[in-house]
């Protein structure tokens, strides 16, 4: 059985109005080299939320974005530095948002007092599932094997009382 390849990308930005459209592109870009097209508009649209909330709120505006997909999971990770941006209260109508079209989220602190906030988006069936190799179908003559002998069926005789063809 194919077993899906996992997917790692890393990108720095110092988040700007303009930068966040570019964001956006390059995300896309990404899913679409992973095959993952049917996710594209939900995690664009959930990492533009956060990247515009930053640019609202923060006042360091330099941002890591990680995406991880594992074969059914893609994660969407997105890092600041601001240590006075509380998700609690500046971000709340954000998270709202991501919470209610993503399948999973949170907010973690790290060692150096920032934050990172994630959501996550399962593969649906159908969509980038493994696939298991298909056996070559059998040709026609391994299928169908002949008789040795074909058994003669006899004569239909005509049911009794019925008159046959005169002619």
């Amino acid at each position: 059985m194919k077993t899906a390849v996992p997917c790692y990308y890393h990108l720095d930005v110092d988040v700007s109005p303009e930068r966040v459209g570019q964001v956006r592109r390059i995300l896309a870009a990404h899913l679409r080299l992973w095959d993952l097209e049917i996710l594209v508009n939900p995690v664009c649209r959930g990492a533009e939320l956060l990247l515009r909330a930053i640019d609202e709120h923060a006042t360091d505006k330099h941002t890591s974005i990680e995406l991880w997909w594992n074969g059914q999971h893609l994660i969407t990770a997105i890092g600041d530095n601001d240590r006075d941006l509380r998700p609690d209260q500046d971000l709340r109508a954000c998270l709202a948002r991501i919470a209610a079209m993503s399948d999973g989220w949170g907010c973690c602190a790290t060692d150096t007092g920032s934050k990172v906030i994630w959501f996550s988006q399962r593969a649906r069936s159908g969509e980038r599932v493994p696939r298991v190799p298909r056996t070559p179908a059998p040709r026609l003559r391994e299928m169908l094997q002949l008789p040795r002998e074909v058994p003669a069926a006899p004569p239909a005789r005509p049911a009794h009382g019925v008159l046959e063809d005169a002619r």
